[in-house]
């Protein structure tokens, strides 16, 4: 009995407390530019967890979609920067060996330019860098973020374009 007891509280303690949800999570990413390079950081949870990403996370109660992108920015890399757009939703559901579903987020992507902050490691960010958009088939990223970016990238380029046009 002790034994059974033993494999479900480990079990039990490798799940975190976003996995086997009753209904998919709200999160939010930015995509921040600077200079033309793009801002991404390592994750040190899972899922993903090593691999190169657009900061962000879930949405706190309270607070609105563009609000959690910036303090998620500023929590997870010291970096600040001003929303110009909505980039794209991403979905992200992972089943586990059963078919479960273990971990399922909606993810409200946006678009941003770099107003101060060199981008800093921290509790959720491993390392950080600011790379070519074009350089990220060269990284380990999280899944769909090379599309994420590019996206971002050509929102930004279209945006200055007619900023440009206007003058």
């Amino acid at each position: 009995m002790s034994e059974v007891v033993t494999r479900l509280t480990t079990e039990a303690e490798a799940r975190g407390p976003r996995d086997y949800p009753a209904a998919p999570i709200l999160a939010v990413s930015l995509a921040v530019f600077r200079a033309g390079k793009v801002l991404l950081a390592t994750r040190t949870r899972a899922p993903f967890t090593g691999a190169f990403s657009l900061p962000g996370g879930g949405v706190e109660t309270g607070e609105t979609l563009t609000e959690a992108a910036l303090r998620e920015l500023r929590e997870e890399v010291a970096v600040e920067a001003r929303i110009v757009a909505f980039n794209r939703h991403v979905e992200s559901i992972e089943r586990d060996e059963a078919g479960a579903i273990r971990r399922h987020f909606v993810i409200a992507s946006f678009v941003g330019e770099w107003i101060a902050g060199a981008g800093t490691p921290g509790p959720e960010a491993g390392e950080v860098l600011w790379t070519e958009p074009a350089a990220l088939n060269l990284l380990h990223c999280t899944p769909q973020t090379a599309d994420v970016v590019a996206s971002a990238a050509a929102i930004l380029a279209a945006r200055s374009a007619s900023h440009a046009h206007d003058r």
